[in-house]
This record gives structure tokens, C-alpha cells and sequence, in this order.
């Protein structure tokens, strides 16, 4: 079973930035479209950024959109989410999972279309 693993959430000040790495031990990111999704307490699971397998494409959430960068290096096999500018909306628990092989190019912006989701790591901005 696949497993990815989240790190880099930290307590960081409104308009900091911030980097998550997501990892996994025994997939190749080269060969699969990777999400990041973060979840707010009380609320499902939201889109934030995709990547393909070429690290060429990427698509953002509304709300990030011109904020956060995502990423992959494949010499260290990690998928980064560069955060900017943030924002105290952005507080939320923050995990990456990879894309089903059957998920239409429509359904990426659907955590239910991935799995391999990790633990999370939480990020908290304040005021």
C-alpha cells in the first residue's frame, strides 16, 4: 500500500511564506499527477494545486491562485507546495495524495479521485 508523507506545516505570520514537501518511499512522481488538498476544521477536504506527471502542468484553486507554487523534483522524488503571501484563511491541515489511474482530466480537482494521502501536516498563520 502507497503511502505519501506530508512535512514542512509550521506556525507562520500572515504574508510569510511557507514550503511543504511531500514524499513517498515507493512511487515514482514521474509517473503520476499528484494533489495537494488541505481540509479546515469543520470542512471537507478542498482542492489547492495539481501537478502531472511531467511537472509541466499544474492547475490552482481559486483561492491560491497566484499565491502557492507547485512542484516536483524528480532527483529527490518530492512534490513541493510553495506558499506565499499567506493568509489566515489559509490555516488548515494540508495533505497530497496521487490521482487514481481511472480519474478523468475534469475529476482532478476531487479528493475522492485520489488516494496514498498521508497523515497531513498542519499549517497555522496568524494575525
Amino acid at each position: 500500500q502507497v503511502q505519501l508523507v506530508e512535512s514542512g506545516g509550521e506556525l507562520v505570520q500572515a504574508g510569510g511564506s511557507l514550503r511543504l514537501s511531500c514524499t513517498a518511499s515507493t512511487l515514482t512522481f514521474d509517473a503520476w499527477t499528484v494533489g495537494w488538498f488541505r481540509q479546515f476544521v469543520g470542512k471537507e477536504r478542498d482542492f489547492v494545486a495539481t501537478i502531472d506527471r511531467t511537472g509541466t502542468r499544474t492547475h490552482y484553486g481559486d483561492s491560491v491562485n497566484g499565491r502557492f507554487i507547485i512542484s516536483k523534483d524528480k532527483a529527490t522524488n518530492t512534490v513541493y507546495l510553495q506558499m506565499n503571501n499567506l493568509k489566515t484563511e489559509d490555516t488548515a491541515v494540508y495533505y497530497c495524495g496521487k490521482a487514481h489511474p481511472f480519474a478523468a482530466a475534469a475529476e482532478l480537482r476531487n479528493p475522492a479521485m485520489f488516494d496514498g494521502w498521508g497523515q497531513g501536516t498542519r499549517v497555522t498563520v496568524s494575525s
